[in-house]
């Protein structure tokens, strides 16, 4: 089963800009939640609060009915191995290879053997489609490639709870349906509770059980995907108006 989560009256601001204002939200046990929001509105913050990256100013993180902000550091260690991380840079260590990056939260947070470790690389590897990638720098991967290991090292351990920081973006239409249809196909398999974070609404639709929209450090709108998509509110419209046109035309 998923981890719960639940953000309560959360804020947090960088110098005169309040990025989250007040922010409360719930995501259940194995839902996927898709935060969608211009640049700047708060959507990776919120990521960075909610694994306690970046502290909030005021405001509570419940993940599994556990206060983060109340964890010792060793609670909150091992709180942190039941969840995976997908950044938006995908960040893969370049002086590692595929292996040794997959290899290394293992490593550095389990007691597996050398069997294991590898049984486990493998299996994130064919999880992803990129078992030929073993051996690779990441000079050498596309970046739809590096994505794919970043997801893969993201769920090498397991995790009960997920967040993608913008797993789309810089990619091709092509490459880009391929991570969504990956993040469904992990939902089945780990049956792991998603936070997504995007301004792709395609992606969205592919992935998300739940829509949110930020705006302005707030909760604008929340619904289904197909709620959004028949909305005729003024600002969804426009935010939405190039990625709606292209899933009604099939483009």
């Amino acid at each position: 089963m998923g981890l719960n989560v639940r953000v309560e009256n959360l804020s947090k601001r960088f110098g005169d800009k309040i990025v989250l204002d007040n922010l409360s939200l719930e995501v259940t046990n194995g839902q996927n939640v898709v935060v969608f929001g211009r640049s700047g509105t708060g959507k990776s913050v919120l990521l960075k609060c909610i694994v306690k990256l970046l502290k909030p100013d005021i405001g509570t993180v419940l993940i599994d009915n556990k206060n983060i902000n109340l964890l010792s550091n060793k609670q909150l260690n091992d709180l942190r191995k039941k969840i995976g991380f997908l950044f938006q840079s995908a960040a893969l260590y370049d002086s590692m290879t595929v292996k040794e990056n997959l290899r290394f939260p293992l490593v550095r947070n389990f007691n597996y053997s050398t069997a294991e470790l590898e049984a486990k690389i493998i299996t994130a590897l064919k999880q992803v489609d990129l078992t030929d990638a073993l051996n690779k720098m990441p000079s050498e991967l596309s970046g739809g490639m590096k994505k794919r290991i970043g997801l893969a090292r993201a769920i090498i351990t397991e995790p009960e709870l997920i967040l993608y920081d913008e797993p789309t973006t810089g990619l091709d239409p092509i490459t880009s349906k391929e991570i969504s249809q990956l993040i469904v196909n992990l939902k089945k398999n780990l049956n792991a509770t998603s936070i997504i974070v995007t301004h792709d609404l395609i992606c969205g639709q592919t992935v998300a059980d739940r829509a949110i929209v930020l705006n302005e450090g707030k909760i604008y709108f929340e619904g289904s995907i197909n709620s959004l998509l028949k909305s005729n509110d003024v600002f969804l419209k426009k935010f939405f108006s190039m990625e709606i046109n292209e899933i009604q035309t099939g483009t």
